[in-house]
Formats: C-alpha cells, structure tokens, sequence
C-alpha cells in the first residue's frame, strides 16, 4: 500500500537526493489569493467580517469575536481531571525545556573601556494560532503559549475557530488550556481571516496588532501568514506534518508501523518515510501498516497518507546512506530506532525534532516529552528551527565605549569612511574630539 523507492546500489548526489524525496503535492501559492481577500475584508469590515467568515467557514456565528472571561473559567471548572493533570504536567516539563532555549546576556570586551552587551529582546506582543479542524490541538496552545511565556512576551493573545457544536465557542478544551495558562485574551476566530486580524488589527473589538503570528494551520493560514510576514513576523509556514524513521535489522516492525500511523492520522497528505537497509524489516513493516491501516480509528485518512505520493519505504545500501537521505528530506520529526541511535545522530544533519531509541516516540513529543512539537514542516528543516522561547527573542548589540577607548579606533573609523566615501561617518566621530 505504501511505495518502494529502491536506492541500493546508487550513489545520487545531493541535487538527486532532494528530487528523490517524497512529497505532498501541496502548493499554497493556490490558496493565496483566497487567502488575500479574507485578510483584506477583515482590514476593511473589523468584526463583521470575521463574524461572516466563520458563519460562512466553520459553519456557526459566534455570539462574539472575543471570548468573556466566563467561558475561559466555565471550561477550565469543567476539565476532565485527567486531561488537567496531563496539561500541568506537560506545561511544567515544556517550561523547562524552553526555559534552556533562554541565552543571558553577555558582554564582551574587545578593548579597555570598549564593550558590546549582547542581549536577547522578547518580542512585545504575539498572537497564537490554534487550528480547529480535524482535530482539536489543546496541545497546541502549550507548545505555543509556554515558549512565549518564557521568552518574557508581555501581551499574548490566543484564537482558534469557533466549533459548530459548542454553539460557536472555542473548544471548550482550548479555552481550558489557556484559562491554565494564565491567557484571558482569546478570539473565536480562523484561518486566513484571525491571521490578519493579528497582524493589523481590530479596533471594534479591542484588538491591537500582534509583531509575530505563530502556531500551525491549513494551507489559508500558511498563505495568510506569507502575506502578512512584513506587517508582523511569522514562525514558518506550516504544512502537513511528516515522520522519517531511520532503522536497521534491529528496529522493530510493529513499532515502527504504530509509530507512522501515528503521524498518518493526522492528514491525508501527513507523509510517513520509512529509510532502512534492510530489507526484511521494510518488508515487515509493510504488513504491520497494511493491518493497523484497516483497523485504526482513522482508517481512511491513513490510508490516503500511506498510499500518498509522498509516503515510502526507502531501501538504502547502508546507515549512512540513510543519515543522506534524511538530511535531503529534511523531517520534522525524524526516529532513529537503530542499534546505535546517538552513532547515527551523530550523522544529522536537518531535522525539526529528533528522537532517539524505540522508547521515544514522536507521539511523546506531541504531547508529553517536554519538547516542543511546533516544527518546520515540508522538507523546511534543513533551513529553519522548530518554535521555541528563541522564536521569541531578537538578538541585540549594545555599544559601549568610554572617550580613550573611542579615541584608540578614531583613526581606524576615518580610513575606512574615507575608502566608502562616506567621511560624514569619520566626521561625527572626529566632532567628539574638537
């Protein structure tokens, strides 16, 4: 059910690696105009506008954009006791994890009298996306609140879509989660539309433009998210999710088959890679995913993925072909479930979230690891990080310099203004010593 890409005795060089891989055939460029005349009504319409996009996208009109405080109380007093415990548990070990992401500041003394104060400036406020579609992500606004919490973001504010059968509220999970988080700044609002009400703004309903969008959403919210990437700053463009394991002779079939299920199951264009020298396992692991296939929850929807173009089972001559392979892939969660895991890490080069060994799967990191499963997603591993406390932050160089240690370099900063043609840049430093 799932293709065979056979590399054995090859030696592809890296322009052929990157045409190998397997790939959705997702393009958000088509959803941009859409995209683009959703943010443009909110520009024009505030309110009216989102309230009619929902009735029109999600099917309900909310009672209003913006969430009452009463609703964030009346679901976290109604959560199920074991998913309160879960979420505690899951933000006190994602605050921990993002809190390492945290530089000090550092100062530097390239001369007597002469400092440059590094330091890391969190953004001043930041609207958190969490999508209401498939499924409901309360995960979601863990993985994007604690960073920015962290970071030190004074003003945050949260939306996700109003849900038809909860009369349009949020999820009642959602508002939940960010009634335990501390966030009273929360919109029934989706897609491309609460994307660009962040960026720019709605008066009528008290909300002040964001400088950075975050969180995961369907192609409009990645389109909506490139068209306002100026206006504010944006974590990536998120797309379908994908998972590449790593295996050899060793790795066990059934679990890796539970493993890309796992991931399968979130989107018919979810990519599953299997990348193994071994060909007996991969035959193995083909059974397990036809069997858990037809009888997991979501059947169909795994299937599509697995049948998908850019789903496969990758046959390699040896691990460090594998190791090339993945790097070219770029995955955003990658398992290594060989003999020697942290040998074969060591050969990683791109990946959103690596996890090490057959008792680190990546459905821990979805939710309880203490990492963060906000990732790059479409082969953007190889150029971009996965969010964190560092999305956050903006690095910033402060200059110091007493008289004398100015002095020292007056020489050196009026060559060099001369050599650009510039000397108004050697005169301002020469007026200091009239």
């Amino acid at each position: 059910m799932i293709q065979t890409i056979d590399l054995r005795g090859l030696q592809p060089t890296p322009a052929e690696l990157l045409a190998l891989v397997p790939r959705a055939s997702t393009d958000v460029t088509v959803a941009l105009e859409v995209a683009a005349e959703l943010i443009d009504d909110v520009r024009a319409r505030g309110e009216h506008a989102l309230l009619d996009q929902a009735e029109r996208l999600d099917r309900v009109r909310p009672e209003s954009i913006r969430v009452p405080q009463q609703h964030i109380d009346e679901a976290v007093a109604a959560l199920d006791e074991a998913v309160h415990a879960a979420i505690l548990e899951t933000i006190r070990r994602v605050r921990l994890a993002s809190a390492a992401q945290v530089p000090p500041a550092v100062t530097t003394v390239v001369a007597p009298g002469a400092e440059i104060i590094q330091r890391w400036q969190p953004v001043g406020r930041v609207g958190l996306y969490v999508p209401g579609g498939k499924a409901v992500y309360p995960s979601s606004v863990v993985m994007n609140v604690v960073p920015a919490q962290t970071a030190g973001v004074r003003s945050i504010a949260l939306a996700s879509p109003p849900q038809a059968a909860f009369g349009g509220r949020v999820h009642p999970t959602i508002l939940a989660v960010a009634g335990l988080l501390g966030i009273t700044e929360v919109y029934a609002m989706g897609g491309a539309g609460a994307v660009g009400a962040f960026a720019y703004g709605v008066h009528g309903i008290g909300l002040d433009p964001v400088q950075m969008v975050t969180g995961p959403g369907n192609v409009y919210v990645a389109a909506a998210k490139r068209l306002i990437r100026g206006q504010a700053g944006i974590d990536a463009e998120a797309g379908p999710t994908d998972i590449l394991v790593i295996a050899d002779s060793t790795g066990d079939a059934a679990l890796i088959a539970a493993d890309l299920v796992s991931q399968a199951e979130h989107d018919e264009l979810a990519a599953t890679v299997l990348v193994t020298n071994d060909a007996e396992l991969a035959a193995s692991v083909e059974r397990e995913l036809e069997r858990l296939a037809e009888t997991t929850t979501h059947s169909a929807r795994v299937t599509a993925a697995l049948t998908g173009p850019q789903s496969a089972v990758v046959l390699v001559d040896d691990i460090e072909a594998a190791a090339a392979f993945s790097n070219a892939f770029g995955p955003e969660h990658l398992e290594i479930q060989t003999e020697k895991p942290e040998e074969v890490l060591e050969l990683i080069e791109n990946a959103g979230a690596i996890f090490l060994g057959e008792n680190s799967p990546v459905s821990l990191g979805d939710y309880s690891a203490g990492s963060n499963h906000v990732l790059p997603t479409g082969g953007q591993a190889r150029f971009s990080a996965g969010l964190g406390a560092s999305t956050f932050l903006r690095p910033q160089q402060v200059v110091r310099y007493s008289r004398e240690a100015l002095a020292e370099v007056h020489a050196n900063v009026l060559a060099l203004s001369d050599a650009e043609a510039l000397p108004a840049h050697g005169d301002a430093v020469s007026a200091r010593f009239v």
